[in-house]
């Protein structure tokens, strides 16, 4: 099959979760299938370190768009789209879209993420399928965080953005069905929800996954206990990780270090913004920011947290952790979606700031457990969510909705 990617962004070095997924596809499918690839580039440096994926696919870029804070603003107030929605707004997109569909007889046309989803063209009964792989339900996470930012007078304005967002983010979600002959959600939670808005549109779960071969612990390598360091990782101008990261070093990071002094927190991941970066101050805080190989921070770390409050789907960071073995500390909702994950088994769960405490002490003084569980987590990662296992499931599907379209 001949299978184009629209993307948000260039999904090459793979450092996010978007990126790692739309990566990780156009990989695996381009064994067996023709791929190409029309994504927004920021910069002539950004485009030319998608190179290596050159191998696998054609690209096309276009420049990203800008939007002012004055335009976001204004849009927010006056435009009937969510804000994400308007990210992915280009007449120079949709003209590259165009031209590559003018030239090549795509048999499928896949949107990555919200900001794709305007770029779907469905017709009854014509080629090619286009399909919508969501990345969340993202009326979800904006309701989410209207209800964790609502409690916080300073932040009662962040909570009406995403008041507003949550009510056009439900009602631009509901018409996908109008787009797409087919739609992707990370994980089954994900799937009832925004099925229950598109119907009857077809849908299937593909979730996230992990590269089990790379993210694996080299000689089962112990982590430096003298002075054990606790770790995030992820996308630190991504909303859901910002307060994460600030929840667990404000409020949950000093009941450890009053059992455990020497402990420290290390947080690791690509553009931290300022709300992250004050966090150094703190006692025992390291803002590690953006590194080429996260696998020697896991392997240099005691433990792992996920405090996530807003969010949803399947988050990559969860399972590259549980791949690398390591005792997995988490809310609930930090790993929502994860399909046989039990708490005890895989990770030691809590939402509070003392039990979720308790459980990283727990973590790091009982080394016979702390192996128990990265074992265990492993062994499910491996089972389920390799993906050397997930793509052949999406190719599954194509070619299932591919074959009812033509029938229509």
């Amino acid at each position: 099959m001949k299978i184009l990617f629209l993307a948000p962004s260039p999904p090459y070095p793979p450092h996010g979760g978007g990126q790692q997924r739309v990566y990780q596809f156009i990989r695996h499918a381009a064994r067996e299938h023709e791929i190409w690839l029309l994504t927004f580039s920021p910069s002539e440096t950004a485009t030319a370190a998608m190179q290596p994926l050159r191998d696998l696919c054609e690209i096309v870029t276009v420049p990203t768009p800008t939007r002012s804070s004055l335009d976001r603003l204004r849009t927010t107030l006056l435009s009937p789209l969510p804000d994400m929605a308007l990210r992915g707004r280009s007449t120079a997109f949709a003209a590259a879209l165009d031209q590559l569909q003018a030239r090549v007889p795509f048999d499928v046309v896949q949107a990555e993420s919200i900001e794709m989803a305007q770029h779907g063209r469905q017709r009854s009964g014509s080629r090619p399928l286009y399909v919508y792989d969501a990345f969340n339900a993202e009326f979800l996470l904006q309701r989410r965080a209207f209800t964790t930012d609502l409690r916080i007078p300073r932040k009662l304005p962040a909570a009406g953005y995403s008041l507003i967002q949550w009510q056009k983010l439900r009602a631009y979600e509901s018409r996908l069905r109008q787009r797409f002959a087919g739609m992707f959600a990370v994980s089954n939670e994900d799937a009832a929800i925004l099925g229950g808005l598109t119907a009857p549109l077809p849908l299937g779960v593909v979730p996230n996954g992990v590269d089990t071969a790379f993210f694996h612990r080299a000689d089962h390598a112990a982590p430096g206990l003298d002075a054990p360091y606790v770790l995030f990782t992820g996308t630190l101008d991504f909303r859901p990780n910002v307060d994460a990261v600030t929840w667990f070093a404000r409020q949950v990071l000093p009941l450890i270090q009053a059992q455990q002094p020497g402990v420290r927190f290390a947080v690791v991941g690509r553009n931290p913004v300022a709300a992250v970066r004050e966090l150094a101050a703190l006692p025992g805080v390291e803002i590690v920011g953006e590194v080429p190989d996260v696998r020697p921070w896991f392997e240099r770390s005691a433990a792992y947290v996920v405090p996530m409050r807003i969010g949803g789907g399947v988050r990559l960071k969860v399972l590259e952790a549980l791949s690398m073995e390591m005792p997995v500390v988490a809310t609930r909702m930090g790993v929502e979606g994860v399909e046989g994950l039990a708490g005890g088994v895989h990770a030691l769960l809590a939402d509070r700031p003392v039990e979720f405490a308790a459980e990283v002490c727990r973590a790091l003084s009982d080394r016979g457990l702390a192996q128990q569980l990265g074992a265990a987590g492993r062994a499910l990662v491996v089972e389920r969510y390799d993906w050397q296992a997930i793509v052949p499931r999406m190719i599954a599907l194509w070619q299932q909705w591919s074959a009812k379209l033509s029938r229509s």
